[in-house]
C-alpha cells in the first residue's frame, strides 16, 4: 500500500505513533477488508434504520424515511471525508480529541482535546448503550408478532424484562470479540415482503412523495426532528477512528473505509427501507407501537411464525452492532485514559497481555452503560434519551476537529495522504453547516414517546 510518504506497513504505522508521543501496543492486525467491515458494522444501518423508523414515521411518514436518509447520508458523507483528512494526518485512537490537540493553538489546545475527548467519549457510550437498549426493545416486539388467543402480547414488556433482557446483551456484546454474519436474511426480509404482501403494496407515489405528520409540530420542524432516524444511524461515522492503532495503513485505510462505508450504507439504507414503506400498513396503528418494524413483517408476511424467523437476522445484526460499538468504545477510553484525562486512568490504560484488547476500559464501559440503564425503570423515554445524547456528543465531538482545521486554513490536512482540496472545503462547510440543525434534532428527541 502506497500512502505518499505516511506509512506503508505496521511498522512505519508504529514509527508514525511514536513521533506522534505513543508507545504502540496494540497489534496491528487488520486490514483494509476488515477495517471497512468494521466501519459497516459499526452503523449497521438495516438494524438501526429498522430500531428507530418510529421517528419519521410520526413526523413526516413515507417522505420523511425515504428523503430524510437520503439527506443526512449525503451530509455524512461530508463529515466522514472531511474526517478521513484529519486521519490522515493523525492516525491515533485517540481519534478526534488528540485531532483537536494537534489542531488547535497552543493557547487553547488543552481545552479543546478535554472538551471533545469527554463528549467522543461520552458519545461512544451512550450510542453502544442506546443500540444494546434498540436491541432489547427491538426483540421484545419480534416476540411479540406472537399473541395470546384473546389477542394478547406473549411479552410484557415491563421495565424489569426489558432491563434483564438488555443486561444480557451488554454482556453478550463484553464476551464477543469478533462475529461475521451474512446480509442474505435481511436481503430475504425485502423479497418476502415484496412478494407476498398479502395487506397489497402502495404506489410509488405514496413511498416517494406521501407526507403526513403525526407529531404535533409544524410540517417543516416535524420533518427535521424526524431526520434523527438517520442521524442515529450514522452517528458511528467516526468511532473506528479509535481503531487506527490495530490498523496495518491507518493514514489511507481509515478514510477510505469511512467514506466508502457511507457510500455503501446509502444504497443498504434504500435496500432496507423502500420495500418496508411499499407494504406499510396503517401509520395511525404503527405510531402506537415502540418498535413499528416487526408489526410491518408481520402485516406483510401474515404469518408470525415467518415473521419472527425473518426478523432474525436483524436481531443478530444489532448483537453484532452492538459487539462493534463495543470494541471501538474501548478503544476510546483506552486512548483517552494514556493521556490521563479519566478518573483512574492508571486502571483503564492497560491493555491484556493475552486478549491484546484494553480489557479494563472495555468492562469500565460496560458497568457505566448497565449503571444508565437502571434509568429505564423510572423512565420509558430512557431509549429516546440515550440516542440523543450519542448523536448529540458524536456530533459535537466530530465537529471538533473540523473547525479548528478550517480555522488554521486548512495547512495541516494539505501534508496528508487524503488530502482532498477544494473538495475538502466544500466538505468541512457543509460538515459543520449541518451539525447545528443535527443538534437541535436530538435535543428534542425524548419529547417523542417510544417506550
Amino acid at each position: 500500500m502506497v500512502s505518499d510518504g505516511h506509512e506503508t506497513d505496521g511498522g512505519s504505522a508504529d514509527q508514525v505513533l511514536t513521533s506522534l508521543g505513543y508507545k504502540p501496543e496494540l497489534m496491528r492486525t487488520r486490514s483494509t477488508f476488515q477495517v471497512a467491515f468494521m466501519s459497516f458494522v459499526l452503523a449497521s444501518v438495516p438494524y438501526g434504520l429498522a430500531t428507530t423508523l418510529y421517528y419519521p414515521l410520526v413526523c413526516g411518514g413515507p417522505v420523511d424515511i425515504i428523503w430524510g436518509w437520503v439527506a443526512v447520508s449525503l451530509i455524512i458523507i461530508c463529515v466522514a471525508a472531511s474526517l478521513g483528512e484529519i486521519t490522515s494526518v493523525y492516525p491515533t485512537a485517540g481519534g478526534v480529541y488528540f485531532q483537536s490537540f494537534m489542531l488547535a493553538p497552543e493557547s487553547y489546545r488543552r481545552l479543546a482535546a478535554w472538551i471533545t475527548g469527554w463528549l467522543y467519549a461520552v458519545g461512544n457510550i451512550t450510542i453502544t448503550l442506546s443500540v444494546n437498549f434498540a436491541t432489547a426493545l427491538f426483540l421484545v416486539g419480534c416476540v411479540n408478532v406472537f399473541q395470546t388467543p384473546d389477542g394478547q402480547n406473549v411479552l410484557e414488556g415491563s421495565a424489569y424484562q426489558v432491563f434483564l433482557i438488555f443486561l444480557g446483551i451488554t454482556l453478550l456484546c463484553n464476551l464477543t470479540f469478533a462475529i461475521f454474519w451474512t446480509f442474505i436474511g435481511v436481503i430475504a426480509i425485502l423479497i418476502t415482503v415484496l412478494v407476498v404482501a398479502k395487506n397489497g403494496r402502495h404506489s410509488g407515489a405514496y413511498v416517494f412523495g406521501h407526507f403526513e405528520v403525526n407529531s404535533g409540530w409544524v410540517p417543516g420542524w416535524s420533518f427535521f426532528v424526524g431526520l434523527l432516524h438517520a442521524a442515529y444511524a450514522t452517528s458511528s461515522t467516526g468511532m473506528i477512528i479509535s481503531m487506527c492503532e490495530e490498523v496495518r495503513a491507518p493514514a489511507t485505510q481509515v478514510p477510505k473505509a469511512m467514506v466508502l462505508t457511507i457510500l455503501f450504507n446509502l444504497a443498504a439504507g434504500l435496500l432496507t427501507l423502500i420495500p418496508l414503506v411499499f407494504v406499510l400498513p396503517d401509520i395511525q396503528e404503527l405510531i402506537l407501537l415502540a418498535q413499528p418494524v416487526p408489526a410491518i413483517v408481520l402485516s406483510a408476511v401474515g404469518n408470525s411464525g415467518g415473521a419472527f424467523a425473518l426478523l432474525i437476522p436483524l436481531l443478530v445484526l444489532g448483537v453484532i452492532c452492538g459487539i462493534g460499538c463495543t470494541t471501538a468504545t474501548s478503544r476510546c477510553i483506552y486512548a483517552f485514559s494514556r493521556d490521563g484525562a479519566i478518573p483512574g486512568s492508571k486502571w483503564w490504560k492497560v491493555v491484556h497481555p493475552k486478549l491484546d484488547v484494553p480489557l479494563n476500559a472495555m468492562m469500565l464501559s460496560m458497568v457505566i452503560q448497565i449503571a444508565l440503564g437502571l434509568i429505564y425503570f423510572g423512565s420509558n423515554a430512557a431509549f429516546n434519551a440515550f440516542s440523543g445524547v450519542g448523536v448529540i456528543a458524536l456530533t459535537a465531538a466530530y465537529s471538533a476537529p473540523i473547525v479548528v482545521s478550517m480555522i488554521e486554513g486548512r495547512r495541516t490536512v494539505a501534508t496528508g495522504s487524503f488530502f482532498l482540496g477544494k473538495i475538502g472545503w466544500a466538505c468541512n462547510v457543509v460538515s459543520v453547516g449541518a451539525s447545528s440543525p443535527i443538534l437541535g434534532i436530538a435535543r428534542v428527541s425524548p419529547a417523542l414517546t417510544l417506550s
